[in-house]
């Protein structure tokens, strides 16, 4: 581990980051024109203790899940984020690895759409990376382990996972979700990730092995999904999906269906605003 390097190399690539770039609001009182430590803290998921001691060569040597959040706190490139986890003493990602976290342009392009839901999903249906309204919308959907990180695990094995979804839209949405895997396992054939995660779907769920033996095959571009929200009441949403050139990641961008939906959106983000007072040291993401 080069905890000098290591150190150098965090503190530059902090003060280059506008905080704009991350969704952070500039704010009156801010002083430097980068990041601060604590909200690359916030945005990694991390104690602003550690950031710290990273920062000044202290630091035990973090682990490649720290190594992979403080990447994406910090907008790397992939060839940046590499460079990290060589100064820290880790092997960069694996291709499977790398496939789990959202690619640095993705992430640029969810802070550049502001104030407009977005997401960046691996091909099997993870979320990788949520802007802020995002988050207001859906809540933090990137800390599942394991099968769970896939919505059509969830969907198909945890009865409130349904519960985001209208009752009378809940069919198609299973057909929809099939579909899409299937032309997921097409892409990838042989991929013990994809065939395992199947095997297991169809031991769990025999209404996921009822569609599945039907061989449908769809990959979702455009929809239009109801979402019942807690505070606002239900969400009308056009949804529009952009793919990576290898389909491996995709963007989900959400934009209102309606003006109902319109005005409960500009709702919502006044009430997400309003959970964080004026002058508070906590940013938003």
């Amino acid at each position: 581990m080069q905890r000098d390097e290591l150190a150098d190399f965090l503190r530059r690539r902090r003060e280059a980051i506008r905080p704009a770039e991350a969704g952070i609001s500039d704010g009156p009182r801010r002083r430097t024109s980068g990041l601060r430590r604590e909200e690359v803290a916030m945005l990694a998921g991390m104690s602003v203790d550690y950031v710290v001691r990273l920062e000044q060569g202290r630091s035990s040597q973090p682990s490649p899940q720290l190594l992979g959040a403080l990447a994406r706190a910090l907008r790397l490139s992939d060839d940046e984020r590499d460079h990290l986890f060589h100064l820290a003493g880790h092997r960069p990602p694996p291709p499977e690895g790398v496939r789990g976290q959202a690619r640095a342009g993705l992430v640029r392009m969810l802070d550049l759409l502001g104030d407009t839901p977005a997401l960046v999903l691996s091909d099997l249906g993870e979320i990788l990376a949520q802007n802020r309204m995002a988050l207001l919308l859906h809540g933090d959907h990137t800390g599942f382990t394991g099968d769970r990180r896939y919505l059509a695990y969830r969907w198909f094995t945890e009865p409130e996972t349904r519960a985001i979804c209208p009752p009378e839209e809940q069919e198609q949405r299973d057909r929809q979700l099939v579909a899409d895997l299937r032309a997921v396992a097409g892409r990838r054939s042989g991929d013990p990730v994809v065939t395992g995660l199947v095997e297991r779907l169809r031991v769990a769920s025999p209404a996921f092995r009822d569609l599945w033996a039907d061989h449908e095959v769809a990959v979702r571009r455009a929809d239009r999904k109801t979402l019942p929200h807690p505070r606002v009441g239900p969400l009308v949403m056009d949804c529009e999906t952009l793919f990576t050139p290898d389909q491996g990641q995709a963007l989900l961008v959400l934009t209102p269906a309606d003006d109902e939906t319109r005005e409960r959106l500009a709702l919502l983000r006044v009430l997400g605003v309003q959970e964080f007072p004026a002058g508070s040291e906590r940013p938003v993401r």
